[in-house]
């Protein structure tokens, strides 16, 4: 099971990095219910060796081109996002005090904390794509203009998976030229 669901979110997340053209630098924000992926009603059945599977799956894959992932902690942490200080520094994003556990915040959150560098959290963030494990509602930590995307691999486990991109705002109507490298 585990070996399916970890080939499965690499899939995802080289999916999603060709098909959003996410560069060094790039935030990723995740939305994940571990309940979902083994077949159960999303925040059931939390399950931290399902979380540590997808992340030593994909998490690699983003630290080595540089991208950031923001993961979203469930609605008891109010959908908090843990994330690198670094990161938080950079964006100049206020730190809140919380420590994710399996049934406050979520095993993905729990498994984000323990495996990041220098984790804190943060109440939000605008990030340049994102991964929705399970139905967990991530749009709220997108930049403005999210574009569906519509990846080869469409489950993992049992949980269906939602992606998305951002992409600059149109503005100036009919006479306006866009620049095609930023669609």
């Amino acid at each position: 099971m585990y070996e399916q669901i970890q080939k499965d979110a690499y899939n995802v997340f080289s999916q999603l990095i060709e098909e959003a053209k996410l560069k060094e630098g790039s935030v990723v924000v995740l939305g994940c219910s571990t309940s979902e992926i083994i077949g159960d009603r999303i925040g059931t059945h939390s399950s931290e060796d399902v979380a540590k599977a997808l992340y030593d799956s994909f998490y690699p894959l983003l630290q080595e081109r540089g991208i950031y992932l923001a993961a979203q902690c469930c609605e008891h942490l109010n959908r908090a996002l843990v994330i690198e200080r670094e990161l938080a520094e950079k964006l100049n994003l206020e730190i809140v005090n919380a420590v994710p556990q399996p049934k406050a915040g979520g095993s993905s959150a729990t498994t984000a904390y323990k495996t990041f560098k220098d984790p804190v959290l943060v109440e939000h963030i605008k990030a340049d794509a994102g991964v929705d494990i399970g139905g967990t509602l991530i749009g709220m930590h997108l930049k403005e203009t999210a574009v569906p995307l519509r990846l080869p691999q469409k489950k993992i486990g049992e949980a269906f998976v939602a992606s998305a991109r951002t992409r600059a705002k149109f503005i100036g109507g009919a006479r306006a030229v866009y620049d095609e490298k930023m669609l």
